[in-house]
C-alpha cells in the first residue's frame, strides 16, 4: 500500500515585503507541503486570489488594510491566517457576519486572527486567564520596538480581555486603585477594567508580563520573543489547520489541545 502523501497547500502572503511577511515567505518556502504561490504587497488586488488554485493566505500587512484584506479574502474563497493587529469587537463581528452569509465561496472557510503567533505568548494569554480568579490585582505591561504602530499590542488586549472575562465570570469586583490624580496615560489603557501600559524601545521585539497580585504575594507570567522566528512555528500550524475549522476564530490557542 502506498504511503499517506499529505496534500500540498498554496498560500499567499500579504505584505510579502514587511519585515514579518518575508520570514513568513522564507519560512513557507522551506516547509513540507507548503508552496509559496502569491506575494502581494500594497496596492496588489487581494481580489485576483479567487481561481488562482491559492488555499490559504497570511495577512501581515497594517491595521488600516487588514480587515479589507480578509473581506476580499472571503469573498475569493480563500482561508485567511491574519497576524496583523489593531482589530475591535465591531470589526470581528463584521468578518463573522460575512462569513455567515451562504455564498458560494465565504461557505466553508476559515479565518484565524491571532494576536500572537508564538506559542509562548499563546500559553502565557492562556495562564493569565486561568490565574485570574485567584488574585485581588492583576496589570499587563507589554513591551516592544518603537516600530510598532499600535498601542496597547494586540497581544496585550487579547491578554486583559480574558483577564477580564476570567474575574466576571468569578464574580470578583474592580481591581483596587486608589488614584485620585495622575498625569494623563499614567496608569496606563482600560481595556474593559484592567490596566495596560505600553512600553517601546529600540532593541526590543515582542515582550508581555501580567502581573497578578495578593496581599503578601505576587505572581508574574512573561513571555518574550527575541527574534521573529519565534512566531513561525505558530504560523505554520495556522496555515496547515485553518481550512479544518470554517467560520472566525481568535487566538492561535483555539487550534491547539489546551482544554
Amino acid at each position: 500500500m502506498a504511503d499517506h502523501v499529505s496534500p500540498e497547500i498554496r498560500v499567499a502572503v500579504l505584505g510579502a515585503a514587511g519585515r514579518m511577511g518575508s520570514t513568513v515567505c522564507d519560512a513557507i518556502d522551506a516547509a513540507e507541503y507548503l508552496t509559496l504561490a502569491q506575494r502581494l504587497d500594497l496596492g496588489d488586488d487581494v481580489s485576483a486570489l479567487a481561481g488562482s488554485g491559492t488555499c490559504v493566505a497570511v495577512d501581515f500587512t497594517a491595521p488600516t488594510s487588514t480587515e479589507a484584506n480578509v473581506h476580499a479574502l472571503i469573498d475569493a474563497g480563500v482561508h485567511a491566517v491574519v497576524g496583523t493587529t489593531g482589530w475591535n469587537s465591531d470589526a470581528l463581528d463584521r468578518v463573522r457576519e460575512h462569513l455567515a452569509q451562504d455564498g458560494p465561496r465565504s461557505r466553508g472557510t476559515g479565518v484565524l486572527i491571532a494576536p500572537n503567533f508564538a506559542l509562548s505568548a499563546v500559553l502565557a494569554m492562556r495562564f493569565a486567564a486561568q490565574a485570574a480568579r485567584f488574585f485581588e490585582s492583576a496589570e499587563v505591561v507589554e513591551l516592544h520596538h518603537p516600530n510598532k504602530l499600535d498601542a496597547p499590542s494586540g497581544t496585550a488586549v487579547h491578554t486583559a480581555q480574558g483577564i477580564a472575562a476570567a474575574r466576571a465570570h468569578a464574580g470578583l469586583g474592580p481591581i483596587p486603585d486608589a488614584t485620585e490624580s495622575a498625569i494623563e496615560g499614567a496608569r496606563g489603557a482600560d481595556v474593559d477594567g484592567v490596566r495596560v501600559h505600553s512600553v517601546r524601545l529600540r532593541g526590543l521585539v515582542a515582550h508581555e508580563e501580567v502581573l497578578f497580585g495578593n496581599p503578601g504575594e505576587q505572581l508574574t507570567i512573561r513571555t518574550d520573543s527575541f527574534d521573529r522566528s519565534s512566531f513561525l512555528p505558530g504560523v505554520l500550524l495556522a496555515v496547515r489547520s485553518v481550512a479544518d475549522h470554517p467560520g472566525l476564530s481568535v487566538g492561535l490557542d483555539t487550534y491547539l489541545d489546551l482544554a
